[in-house]
């Protein structure tokens, strides 16, 4: 089985059509059918269902795919590391970051790390949960920041940071009335929530707060950002969840924040997340710095 087999195959899962599948590759689809034909007959097995309808995967080649997907992100990171070597450093380390969890003490992270280990290079990307997941596993991140610990048995989590949850709140609204808001009385009045499909770690952590309360939450709205949020609570739409980070990184004159009364269970808890094989120490030198000394 050569490289040429495996693009092949690639550019024929991907395109789910041999015609444009060969103008991808600037070969005759003869030649490509060949490919295809030598590649199942090396593997026992049928990639691709052929038919007047078009061209489909097989159970056997979708598990294909997914593998071969995989040595090629391997075969671009080992380019990547060989660059990076020879250009001086050491490694690169990919982190994904999810569910908002850009803040001030991830700046702080990133300048001790360039300040301690400035020979390896930290590539930071933000993705919806989910992708994080998906490139923790097909080997794309080394490691990812998220609100969110339930990842599965293949992911190891390990909660770095911890913040009391905060009353975002408009000015003059009722509930200034307190020092310290009961959350029994937050219920009483709009509360906006965040879109699950951009922050669903945080998502999670506040509804599992809201689920405890003996009336039911009235959620309006579903902001698709911090900014978005606060913007929606200064206009009055309701009242939101925050952390003092947040505020410092988003403050809005319009908006006051209240500790809430229960504050050992308003608690949002950033994790990082790493897949169960990989132990490099490199890697583990790294998220130690996420901790507080």
């Amino acid at each position: 089985m050569e490289l040429r087999h495996l693009r092949c195959f690639l550019a024929v899962a991907e395109e789910l059509h041999f015609s444009r599948a060969a103008e991808r590759l600037h070969i005759e689809q003869s030649p490509l059918s060949r490919v295809i034909k030598e590649l199942e007959e090396e593997l026992g097995a049928r990639l691709f269902d052929r038919n007047r309808r078009g061209t489909r995967l097989t159970p056997a080649g979708q598990v294909f795919r997914k593998d071969v997907h995989r040595l090629f992100t391997i075969l671009e990171q080992a380019r990547e590391n060989v660059r990076s070597v020879a250009s001086g450093r050491q490694g690169t380390l990919r982190i994904a970051v999810s569910d908002g969890a850009i803040e001030p003490r991830l700046s702080a992270w990133l300048a001790r790390c360039r300040e301690e280990e400035p020979e390896v290079e930290v590539q930071i990307v933000e993705v919806p949960l989910a992708e994080q997941l998906r490139g923790l596993r097909e080997g794309h991140f080394d490691a990812g920041l998220a609100r969110a610990d339930d990842t599965g048995n293949d992911i190891v989590t390990h909660a770095v940071w911890h913040d009391p949850l905060l009353l975002a709140l408009p000015m003059r609204h009722p509930l200034l009335a307190h020092a310290q808001v009961p959350m029994t009385e937050v219920v009483r009045y709009p509360v906006i929530a965040c879109h699950a499909g951009v922050c669903e770690g945080y998502c999670r952590q506040v509804g599992r707060l809201l689920l405890g309360l003996p009336d039911e939450p009235n959620l309006v709205g579903h902001a698709t950002s911090l900014n978005m949020m606060l913007t929606l609570v200064a206009a009055g739409y309701g009242i939101g969840f925050v952390t003092t980070d947040q505020m410092v990184a988003c403050r809005h004159p319009d908006v006051v924040v209240r500790p809430i009364l229960e504050s050992n269970a308003a608690v949002l808890k950033t994790y990082v997340l790493r897949l169960d094989a990989n132990d490099s120490e490199q890697l583990s030198r790294f998220i130690a710095r996420l901790s507080p000394p």
